[in-house]
């Protein structure tokens, strides 16, 4: 069979170095085997359900320890200990929005024996921490350079939400900003609210000069990444040219910016499924590619689970135990978002005489208020005050327009962890079972897909979900009462489907509500463009039986849709300008495929980034740009179907616009590519479409520290809007890190990967082998049977009691 045949020539290439190691736990209750892949990743086999997510936690620390403690930080609102008072802030904010609730439910609702689970995984966390603190030599160089140790887990620190995916209070108030400078009706038609219209109106009991305030200064300072400063490390490792840091920290700052302004097409996914009746082998197949931000190490960590009603393999955070994206011996499931409004900001009238007072209907109530010290690096310990309301956190307040304001978080609720509820989905044997543990998955809001081995493949739409009855969420609202929530959706109420008559499904967190869904009071208005949905459907439909080699050319698959759309208008547009008609000749040759080789590829591109600048010269004043991030349909559309925005004959106007945008672009790419001849304007090169993948101390490091650190650069294919998604920046910044390709014929018949290794430690040879395969976007067998994995042992490690 053409899967084995792939198998074997893959093993033939690789070299299985084989080591065994033996610890000592006390924790333990009995003894464990964990056998790590050439891969990297760990199976773990265990006789207890106890030792099993032990030992889970004790090994991902191990290979994660430094992304184990920023975590551990972060969550706890720690990080101004060790990177002084600049951080301040974030900290305020993390505690701020710490889950207050009751621990006990907290843990029970995401597993029976919830408590037991997490509590287990942060004995094994903390076994590892407690070697490190015995035997210093084995913590990861990123300790020494920043002078630190690690800190000892909590449970609370597992349901952490501060880096989960969130929305949407930030967009209420660039909406805000923006309606008071273009009005409704213009934003409205810049922006892509769908599938139905909502109301934008501002309360005009809000002033409006509130709005030109940073209100969410605190939420945003515990949510963006942490970055460092050369005096962050010690002695000759910092960075000793300042330029050199200050230039690359501001091209990190940029391109931070810039995914964050097209958040929408850069943090998003992919996923499908497959009846047998559509596949080689008879068997449902899924795929699934979430696209997050691509970091050193991997957001994502594959583990492999087997003890007593455990036999489970996949991916997911490395600090939560379970496994969010894989399969068990019954069926494999995948998720990708499914835009969903978990946030409000609510806007108060305080009492002239008590900033602590504020107003609902007729009543002045009281805010909570909690005191707290917070641990400065070189400084006095800072004591702060923090301030809830009946929905939520107290995110700023200003006496002079007697205002506070407040953010309601459905993620605060029980439950709100993300992905912790795919405890419930690993032990699931069915359909029934797997939509029956979906209830309990909070946050993200997700599409999650299930394939299994009895022919099943289902969709099922998750997340808390405000009923919102009074006001659409897109804009802040008075907190005096009018506008509250009519409670929650019920999670099985949200839209599903089993065994659609197409034999497929595909989300890529475009809308896919059905149109004859009820309540539409619950679904969001804004999504991802609908391209690489699109392409995913063109491709799956097609009737052919696909094969795991199928699923991952989809998944790798960099045609542009925009491409196909927007080329074809150059036809019979000859261009007085004798570049941008060199550029016009090869575009009409192309194919639309994004790849790295292509010299059309870069002409493309370069071309829709100047169509996408210009529009926006024309239909944005510069101060509203930042606020209003135009999707690509809305780009297409108004380039397709052109009106009077482009002058009084549209048509002959938009062609006009179309020839110079392409000038412009070839004269823009002469000075990116300065020193190339067009033969050598390939898309995929470090000087346009590449992959750097900056460790977090990156900037702040000598050169020659820096060069063990990063990855790269080498060459990338496709773009944001393509199903093999590169993020919309010359550096991929988002994507797909993580991959799964699942035949449930066989658990065997599964590929998978993961940049740009498993370890997080420099110094291990896990840290960089899934690199190049990644970006030459090649997979490696993901094996589940004993045998299988044997056979491709890099290591074994012995845990006993």
């Amino acid at each position: 069979m053409k899967y084995s045949i792939f198998f074997l020539l893959f093993l033939a290439l690789t070299t299985t170095i084989q080591a065994q190691e033996q610890l000592k736990l006390p924790e333990l209750e009995q003894a464990v085997e964990i056998i790590t892949d050439q891969w990297g990743v760990p199976h773990i086999y265990a006789q207890t359900e106890h030792d099993l997510f032990f030992a889970q936690g004790f090994y991902a620390a191990r290979d994660r320890t430094f992304q184990f403690e920023l975590w551990r930080r972060q969550a706890t609102g720690t990080v101004a200990e060790i990177l002084g008072e600049r951080e301040l802030d974030r900290d305020r904010g993390a505690r701020l929005f710490r889950f207050r609730g009751d621990m006990e439910q907290e843990m029970a609702h995401y597993h029976p024996r919830g408590k037991q689970i997490i509590t287990a995984f942060v004995a094994g966390v903390n076994a590892w921490i407690v070697q490190t603190q015995a035997r210093p030599d084995l913590l990861p160089l990123e300790f020494k350079l920043l002078g630190i140790k690690p800190g000892l887990w909590t449970p609370e620190i597992v349901i952490s939400r501060h880096q989960g995916l969130l929305e949407n209070v930030t967009d209420e108030l660039n909406n805000a900003r923006a309606i008071a400078l273009l009005g409704e009706d213009k934003l409205k038609a810049l922006q892509w609210f769908h599938p139905k219209e909502p109301d934008l109106r501002l309360d005009p009991k809000i002033p409006a000069a509130l709005f030109q305030q940073d209100l969410l200064k605190l939420y945003s300072a515990f949510r963006k990444p942490l970055s460092f400063k050369p005096e962050d490390l010690i002695g000759a490792i910092r960075n000793p040219n300042l330029q050199d840091y200050s230039d690359l920290a501001a091209l990190e700052t940029q391109e931070y910016l810039a995914a964050q302004a097209d958040r929408s097409s850069n943090v998003g996914s992919n996923n499908w499924i497959v009846s047998g009746k559509l596949t080689q082998s008879g068997f449902p197949m899924l795929a699934n590619d979430p696209h997050r931000a691509i970091s050193t190490p991997s957001l994502r960590y594959m583990t492999h689970l087997v003890g007593p009603g455990w036999n489970v393999i996949g991916g997911g955070e490395p600090v939560i135990p379970g496994i969010s994206i894989g399969h068990n011996e019954y069926g494999a499931w995948g998720l990708t978002i499914f835009a969903t409004d978990a946030e409000d900001m609510y806007v108060y009238e305080t009492h002239p005489n008590n900033p602590n007072l504020y107003k609902v209907g007729t009543e002045w109530r009281s805010m909570r208020i909690i005191k707290d010290t917070i641990r400065v690096k070189g400084k006095a310990p800072v004591i702060v005050e923090h301030k809830y309301t009946h929905h939520g956190p107290v995110v700023h307040e200003d006496r002079a327009l007697k205002t506070a304001c407040a953010v309601r978080c459905a993620w605060l609720e029980v439950g709100g962890a993300p992905y912790l509820a795919s405890l419930r989905m690993g032990q699931a044997k069915n359909w029934q079972e797997f939509r029956l543990a979906c209830q309990y998955s909070h946050i993200p809001a997700e599409n999650m897909i299930w394939a299994d081995r009895a022919g099943n493949i289902g969709w099922q739409a998750v997340g808390i979900t405000p009923i919102r009855r009074q006001h659409s969420g897109l804009v802040p609202v008075p907190g005096d009462g009018r506008y509250e929530w009519d409670g929650y959706l019920p999670i099985l109420e949200r839209p599903g489907v089993l065994n659609p008559e197409q034999g497929f499904w595909a989300t890529a967190n475009e809308n896919v509500t059905p149109n004859d869904y009820q309540h539409w009071e619950t679904i969001g208005y804004k999504w991802s463009d609908p391209f690489r949905g699109d392409r995913c459907a063109e491709v799956l439909s097609t009737g052919r039986r696909h094969t795991l080699q199928d699923f991952m050319n989809l998944q790798t698959d960099y045609l542009s849709i925009p491409a196909r759309n927007l080329v074809p208008l150059l036809r019979n547009l000859p261009c007085a300008d004798t570049s941008a008609e060199w550029a016009r000749q090869q575009l009409l040759q192309w194919d639309f495929q994004l790849e790295k080789n292509s010299i059309a590829a870069t002409l493309y591109d370069a071309w829709e980034r100047e169509l996408r600048s210009q529009l926006e010269k024309i239909l944005l004043p510069e101060n509203a740009r930042s606020l209003v991030t135009m999707q690509a349909y809305r780009i297409l559309e108004f380039l397709m179907l052109p009106d009077g925005k482009f002058g009084t004959n549209p048509v002959q106007d938009r062609n006009t616009f179309l020839t110079k945008a392409l000038g412009a672009a070839v004269r823009n790419l002469e000075t990116r590519l300065a020193g190339l001849p067009r033969s050598q304007w390939q898309y995929g090169q470090e000087k346009y479409k590449h992959v750097v993948i900056r460790h977090p101390l990156s900037s702040s490091a000598s050169p020659e520290l820096r060069k063990k650190l990063d990855h790269g650069p080498l060459p990338r294919g496709g773009s944001s809007q393509t199903v093999g998604a590169t993020s919309g920046t010359y550096n991929q910044t988002h994507g797909a890190s993580f991959r799964l390709v699942v035949d449930t014929g066989n658990w065997d018949y599964c590929l998978a990967t993961n940049t740009p290794g498993q370890s997080g430690n420099p110094d291990h040879p896990h840290y960089r082998n899934l690199f190049e395969m990644w970006a030459n976007d090649q997979y490696f067998p993901l094996f589940y049977s004993k045998g299988k994995i044997e056979s491709v042992q890099f290591n074994k490690l012995k845990l006993m009691p």
